[in-house]
């Protein structure tokens, strides 16, 4: 699976997860050059807290593109160390 936005592949890996329809993809396979720290957060009554990175290639910003569960609850634990794309990412094979 590839998460690809502006022609630009974000992430990229044969081992995702697949929760709500949403690919997550080993953390370590995005490239953490196109990410950058946001302060957003969000809280999933069953996953836990979310925080997001924007998606940054070259002087385009998608804001909150990208989220992850640092300390997901035990529901959701196969998303640990998982990162997901939305907002118009393109994941795809």
């Amino acid at each position: 699976m590839k998460a690809i936005w502006k022609d630009k592949v974000i992430a990229e890996s044969d081992d995702t997860v697949v929760v709500e329809g949403n690919h997550y993809f080993p953390i370590e396979s995005a490239d953490r050059a196109l990410l950058r720290e946001s302060d957003s957060h969000t809280v999933c009554p069953w996953k836990g807290t979310a925080s997001y990175y924007d998606v940054v290639v070259g002087d385009d910003v998608n804001r909150d593109a990208a989220w992850y569960y640092a300390e997901p609850k035990d529901a959701a634990k196969e998303i640990r160390g998982r990162i997901a794309f939305w907002h118009g990412v393109r994941v795809t094979q």
